[in-house]
């Protein structure tokens, strides 16, 4: 689904991923589930893009809903995956901590467990081979998108930033539709490692220059990153 010029999302509310189209190639960020891989396939035929136009994938996080299609896109073309080195084991072996579910209903539960087998979730493969990166480094892909490292859901989440498309890239860093409740709205993100690490690295997102703030979870928030970090931090504070 096209929300800008040079910039697409894949999935739908529940699991999302982003393209970034751009002259110069296309830069992925995660890869959601399995099955995402066929709406990538048909977001390139909708804007006339083979494959082979695909330079990188950077994940925001190791987790299995961000890694879907990423091992299977590595093996087939070659192309390079991108995790920050504090999610690079999480990555390679899907190795995490317990952390509590937390508030849940059973509605919302079942349907993100049901999208999940309809897009292969439980198929999901580790990525083998990933560049390593860190906080500040700016990638050699179409965009040059910008790491700045978010830790607190994972020790190694990232807020990706492309200024090409006016958009951060934010993974699970936040959510605007909390996958077990179907709360909707700016808000912490379920299954965080650091709950308050978490929103401490809301701090470095208010300082990203965008117009497009766009989560893992949840509709594209249009608006600047500071108005949704102040909100997620205000949904935070009704928690405690």
């Amino acid at each position: 689904m096209k929300l800008a010029p040079h910039l697409h999302r894949l999935g739908n509310d529940v699991v999302a991923s982003y393209l970034i189209d751009l002259p110069g190639g296309i830069t992925l960020v995660d890869a959601g589930l399995p099955g995402h891989w066929n709406d990538l396939q048909h977001e390139l035929a909708s804007i006339g893009r083979p494959l082979s136009d695909v330079r990188g994938l950077v994940l925001t996080h190791g987790d299995s809903d961000h890694i879907g299609f990423a091992e299977r896109l590595r093996a087939e073309t070659g192309v390079p995956v991108f995790i920050h080195a504090g999610d690079a084991h999480r990555v390679r072996t899907g190795e995490k901590p317990k952390t509590p579910m937390g508030p849940m209903r059973i509605g919302p539960l079942v349907r993100f467990a049901a999208y999940g087998i309809r897009k292969n979730a439980m198929r999901t493969r580790h990525v083998h081979e990933a560049t390593e990166v860190q906080d500040g480094d700016v990638l050699d892909l179409p965009g040059s998108p910008v790491v700045i490292g978010m830790p607190g859901h994972s020790p190694g989440s990232i807020a990706v930033h492309v200024p090409a498309a006016d958009a951060v890239f934010v993974g699970d860093a936040l959510t605007t539709r909390h996958v077990l409740t179907g709360h909707e709205g700016a808000q912490p993100a379920p299954f965080t490692d650091e709950p308050a690490e978490a929103l401490a690295s809301l701090d470095r997102l208010a300082a990203v220059p965008a117009s497009w703030v766009l989560p893992g979870h949840g509709a594209p928030w249009r608006g600047s990153p500071a108005d949704i970090a102040a909100a997620v931090r205000a949904a935070g504070d009704t928690r405690r």
